[in-house]
């Protein structure tokens, strides 16, 4: 059951993501999200990077809470949120985005779709017109341009 509820948070998590990238990344929090877009940080650490904390917070309140009540729940959903998080982190950080310079090429359709999908999201410099707002799911032309029929 506890595997269950990982898994079913870690899917529900790419909802939450659309919706949060959207509607606050691209909206009331741009602040911080638009130097993602136009690059105008210098050095390794943009203002973006504080999404990182603010969605790492609940899922450590929720750990906490889980292992405080015997491994309730709670932690499960925790431990979900966190999961994500690092798959995120690997996909978009490292992968997409090369913070650190390994997994350059790949020949997987499915990665290949993402990077593409991530790169259309980037030609917007704006917080308008924006598209793509997924991270481990993405529209489906972009999976047909590169898994063969």
């Amino acid at each position: 059951m506890n595997i269950l509820i990982v898994l079913i948070t870690f899917i529900a998590m790419e909802g939450a993501t659309w919706l949060i990238h959207k509607y606050v990344m691209h909206g009331f929090l741009w602040v911080l999200h638009r130097d993602h877009h136009d690059h105008s940080t210098d050095g390794p650490l943009e203002r973006n990077d504080l999404f990182f904390i603010i969605f790492a917070i609940p899922a450590i309140l929720l750990m906490f809470v889980g292992v405080k009540n015997g491994y309730s729940p709670s932690f499960y959903i925790g431990l979900g949120i966190t999961l994500y998080g690092l798959a995120y982190f690997l996909v978009h950080d490292v992968f997409i985005h090369q913070r650190l310079s390994i997994f350059r090429q790949t020949e997987s359709p499915y990665f290949r779709a993402i990077r593409r999908a991530h790169k259309q999201h980037h030609k917007h410099l704006g917080k308008e017109e924006g598209e793509c707002f997924g991270f481990l799911w993405v529209p489906i032309k972009y999976f047909k341009l590169y898994f063969k029929k």
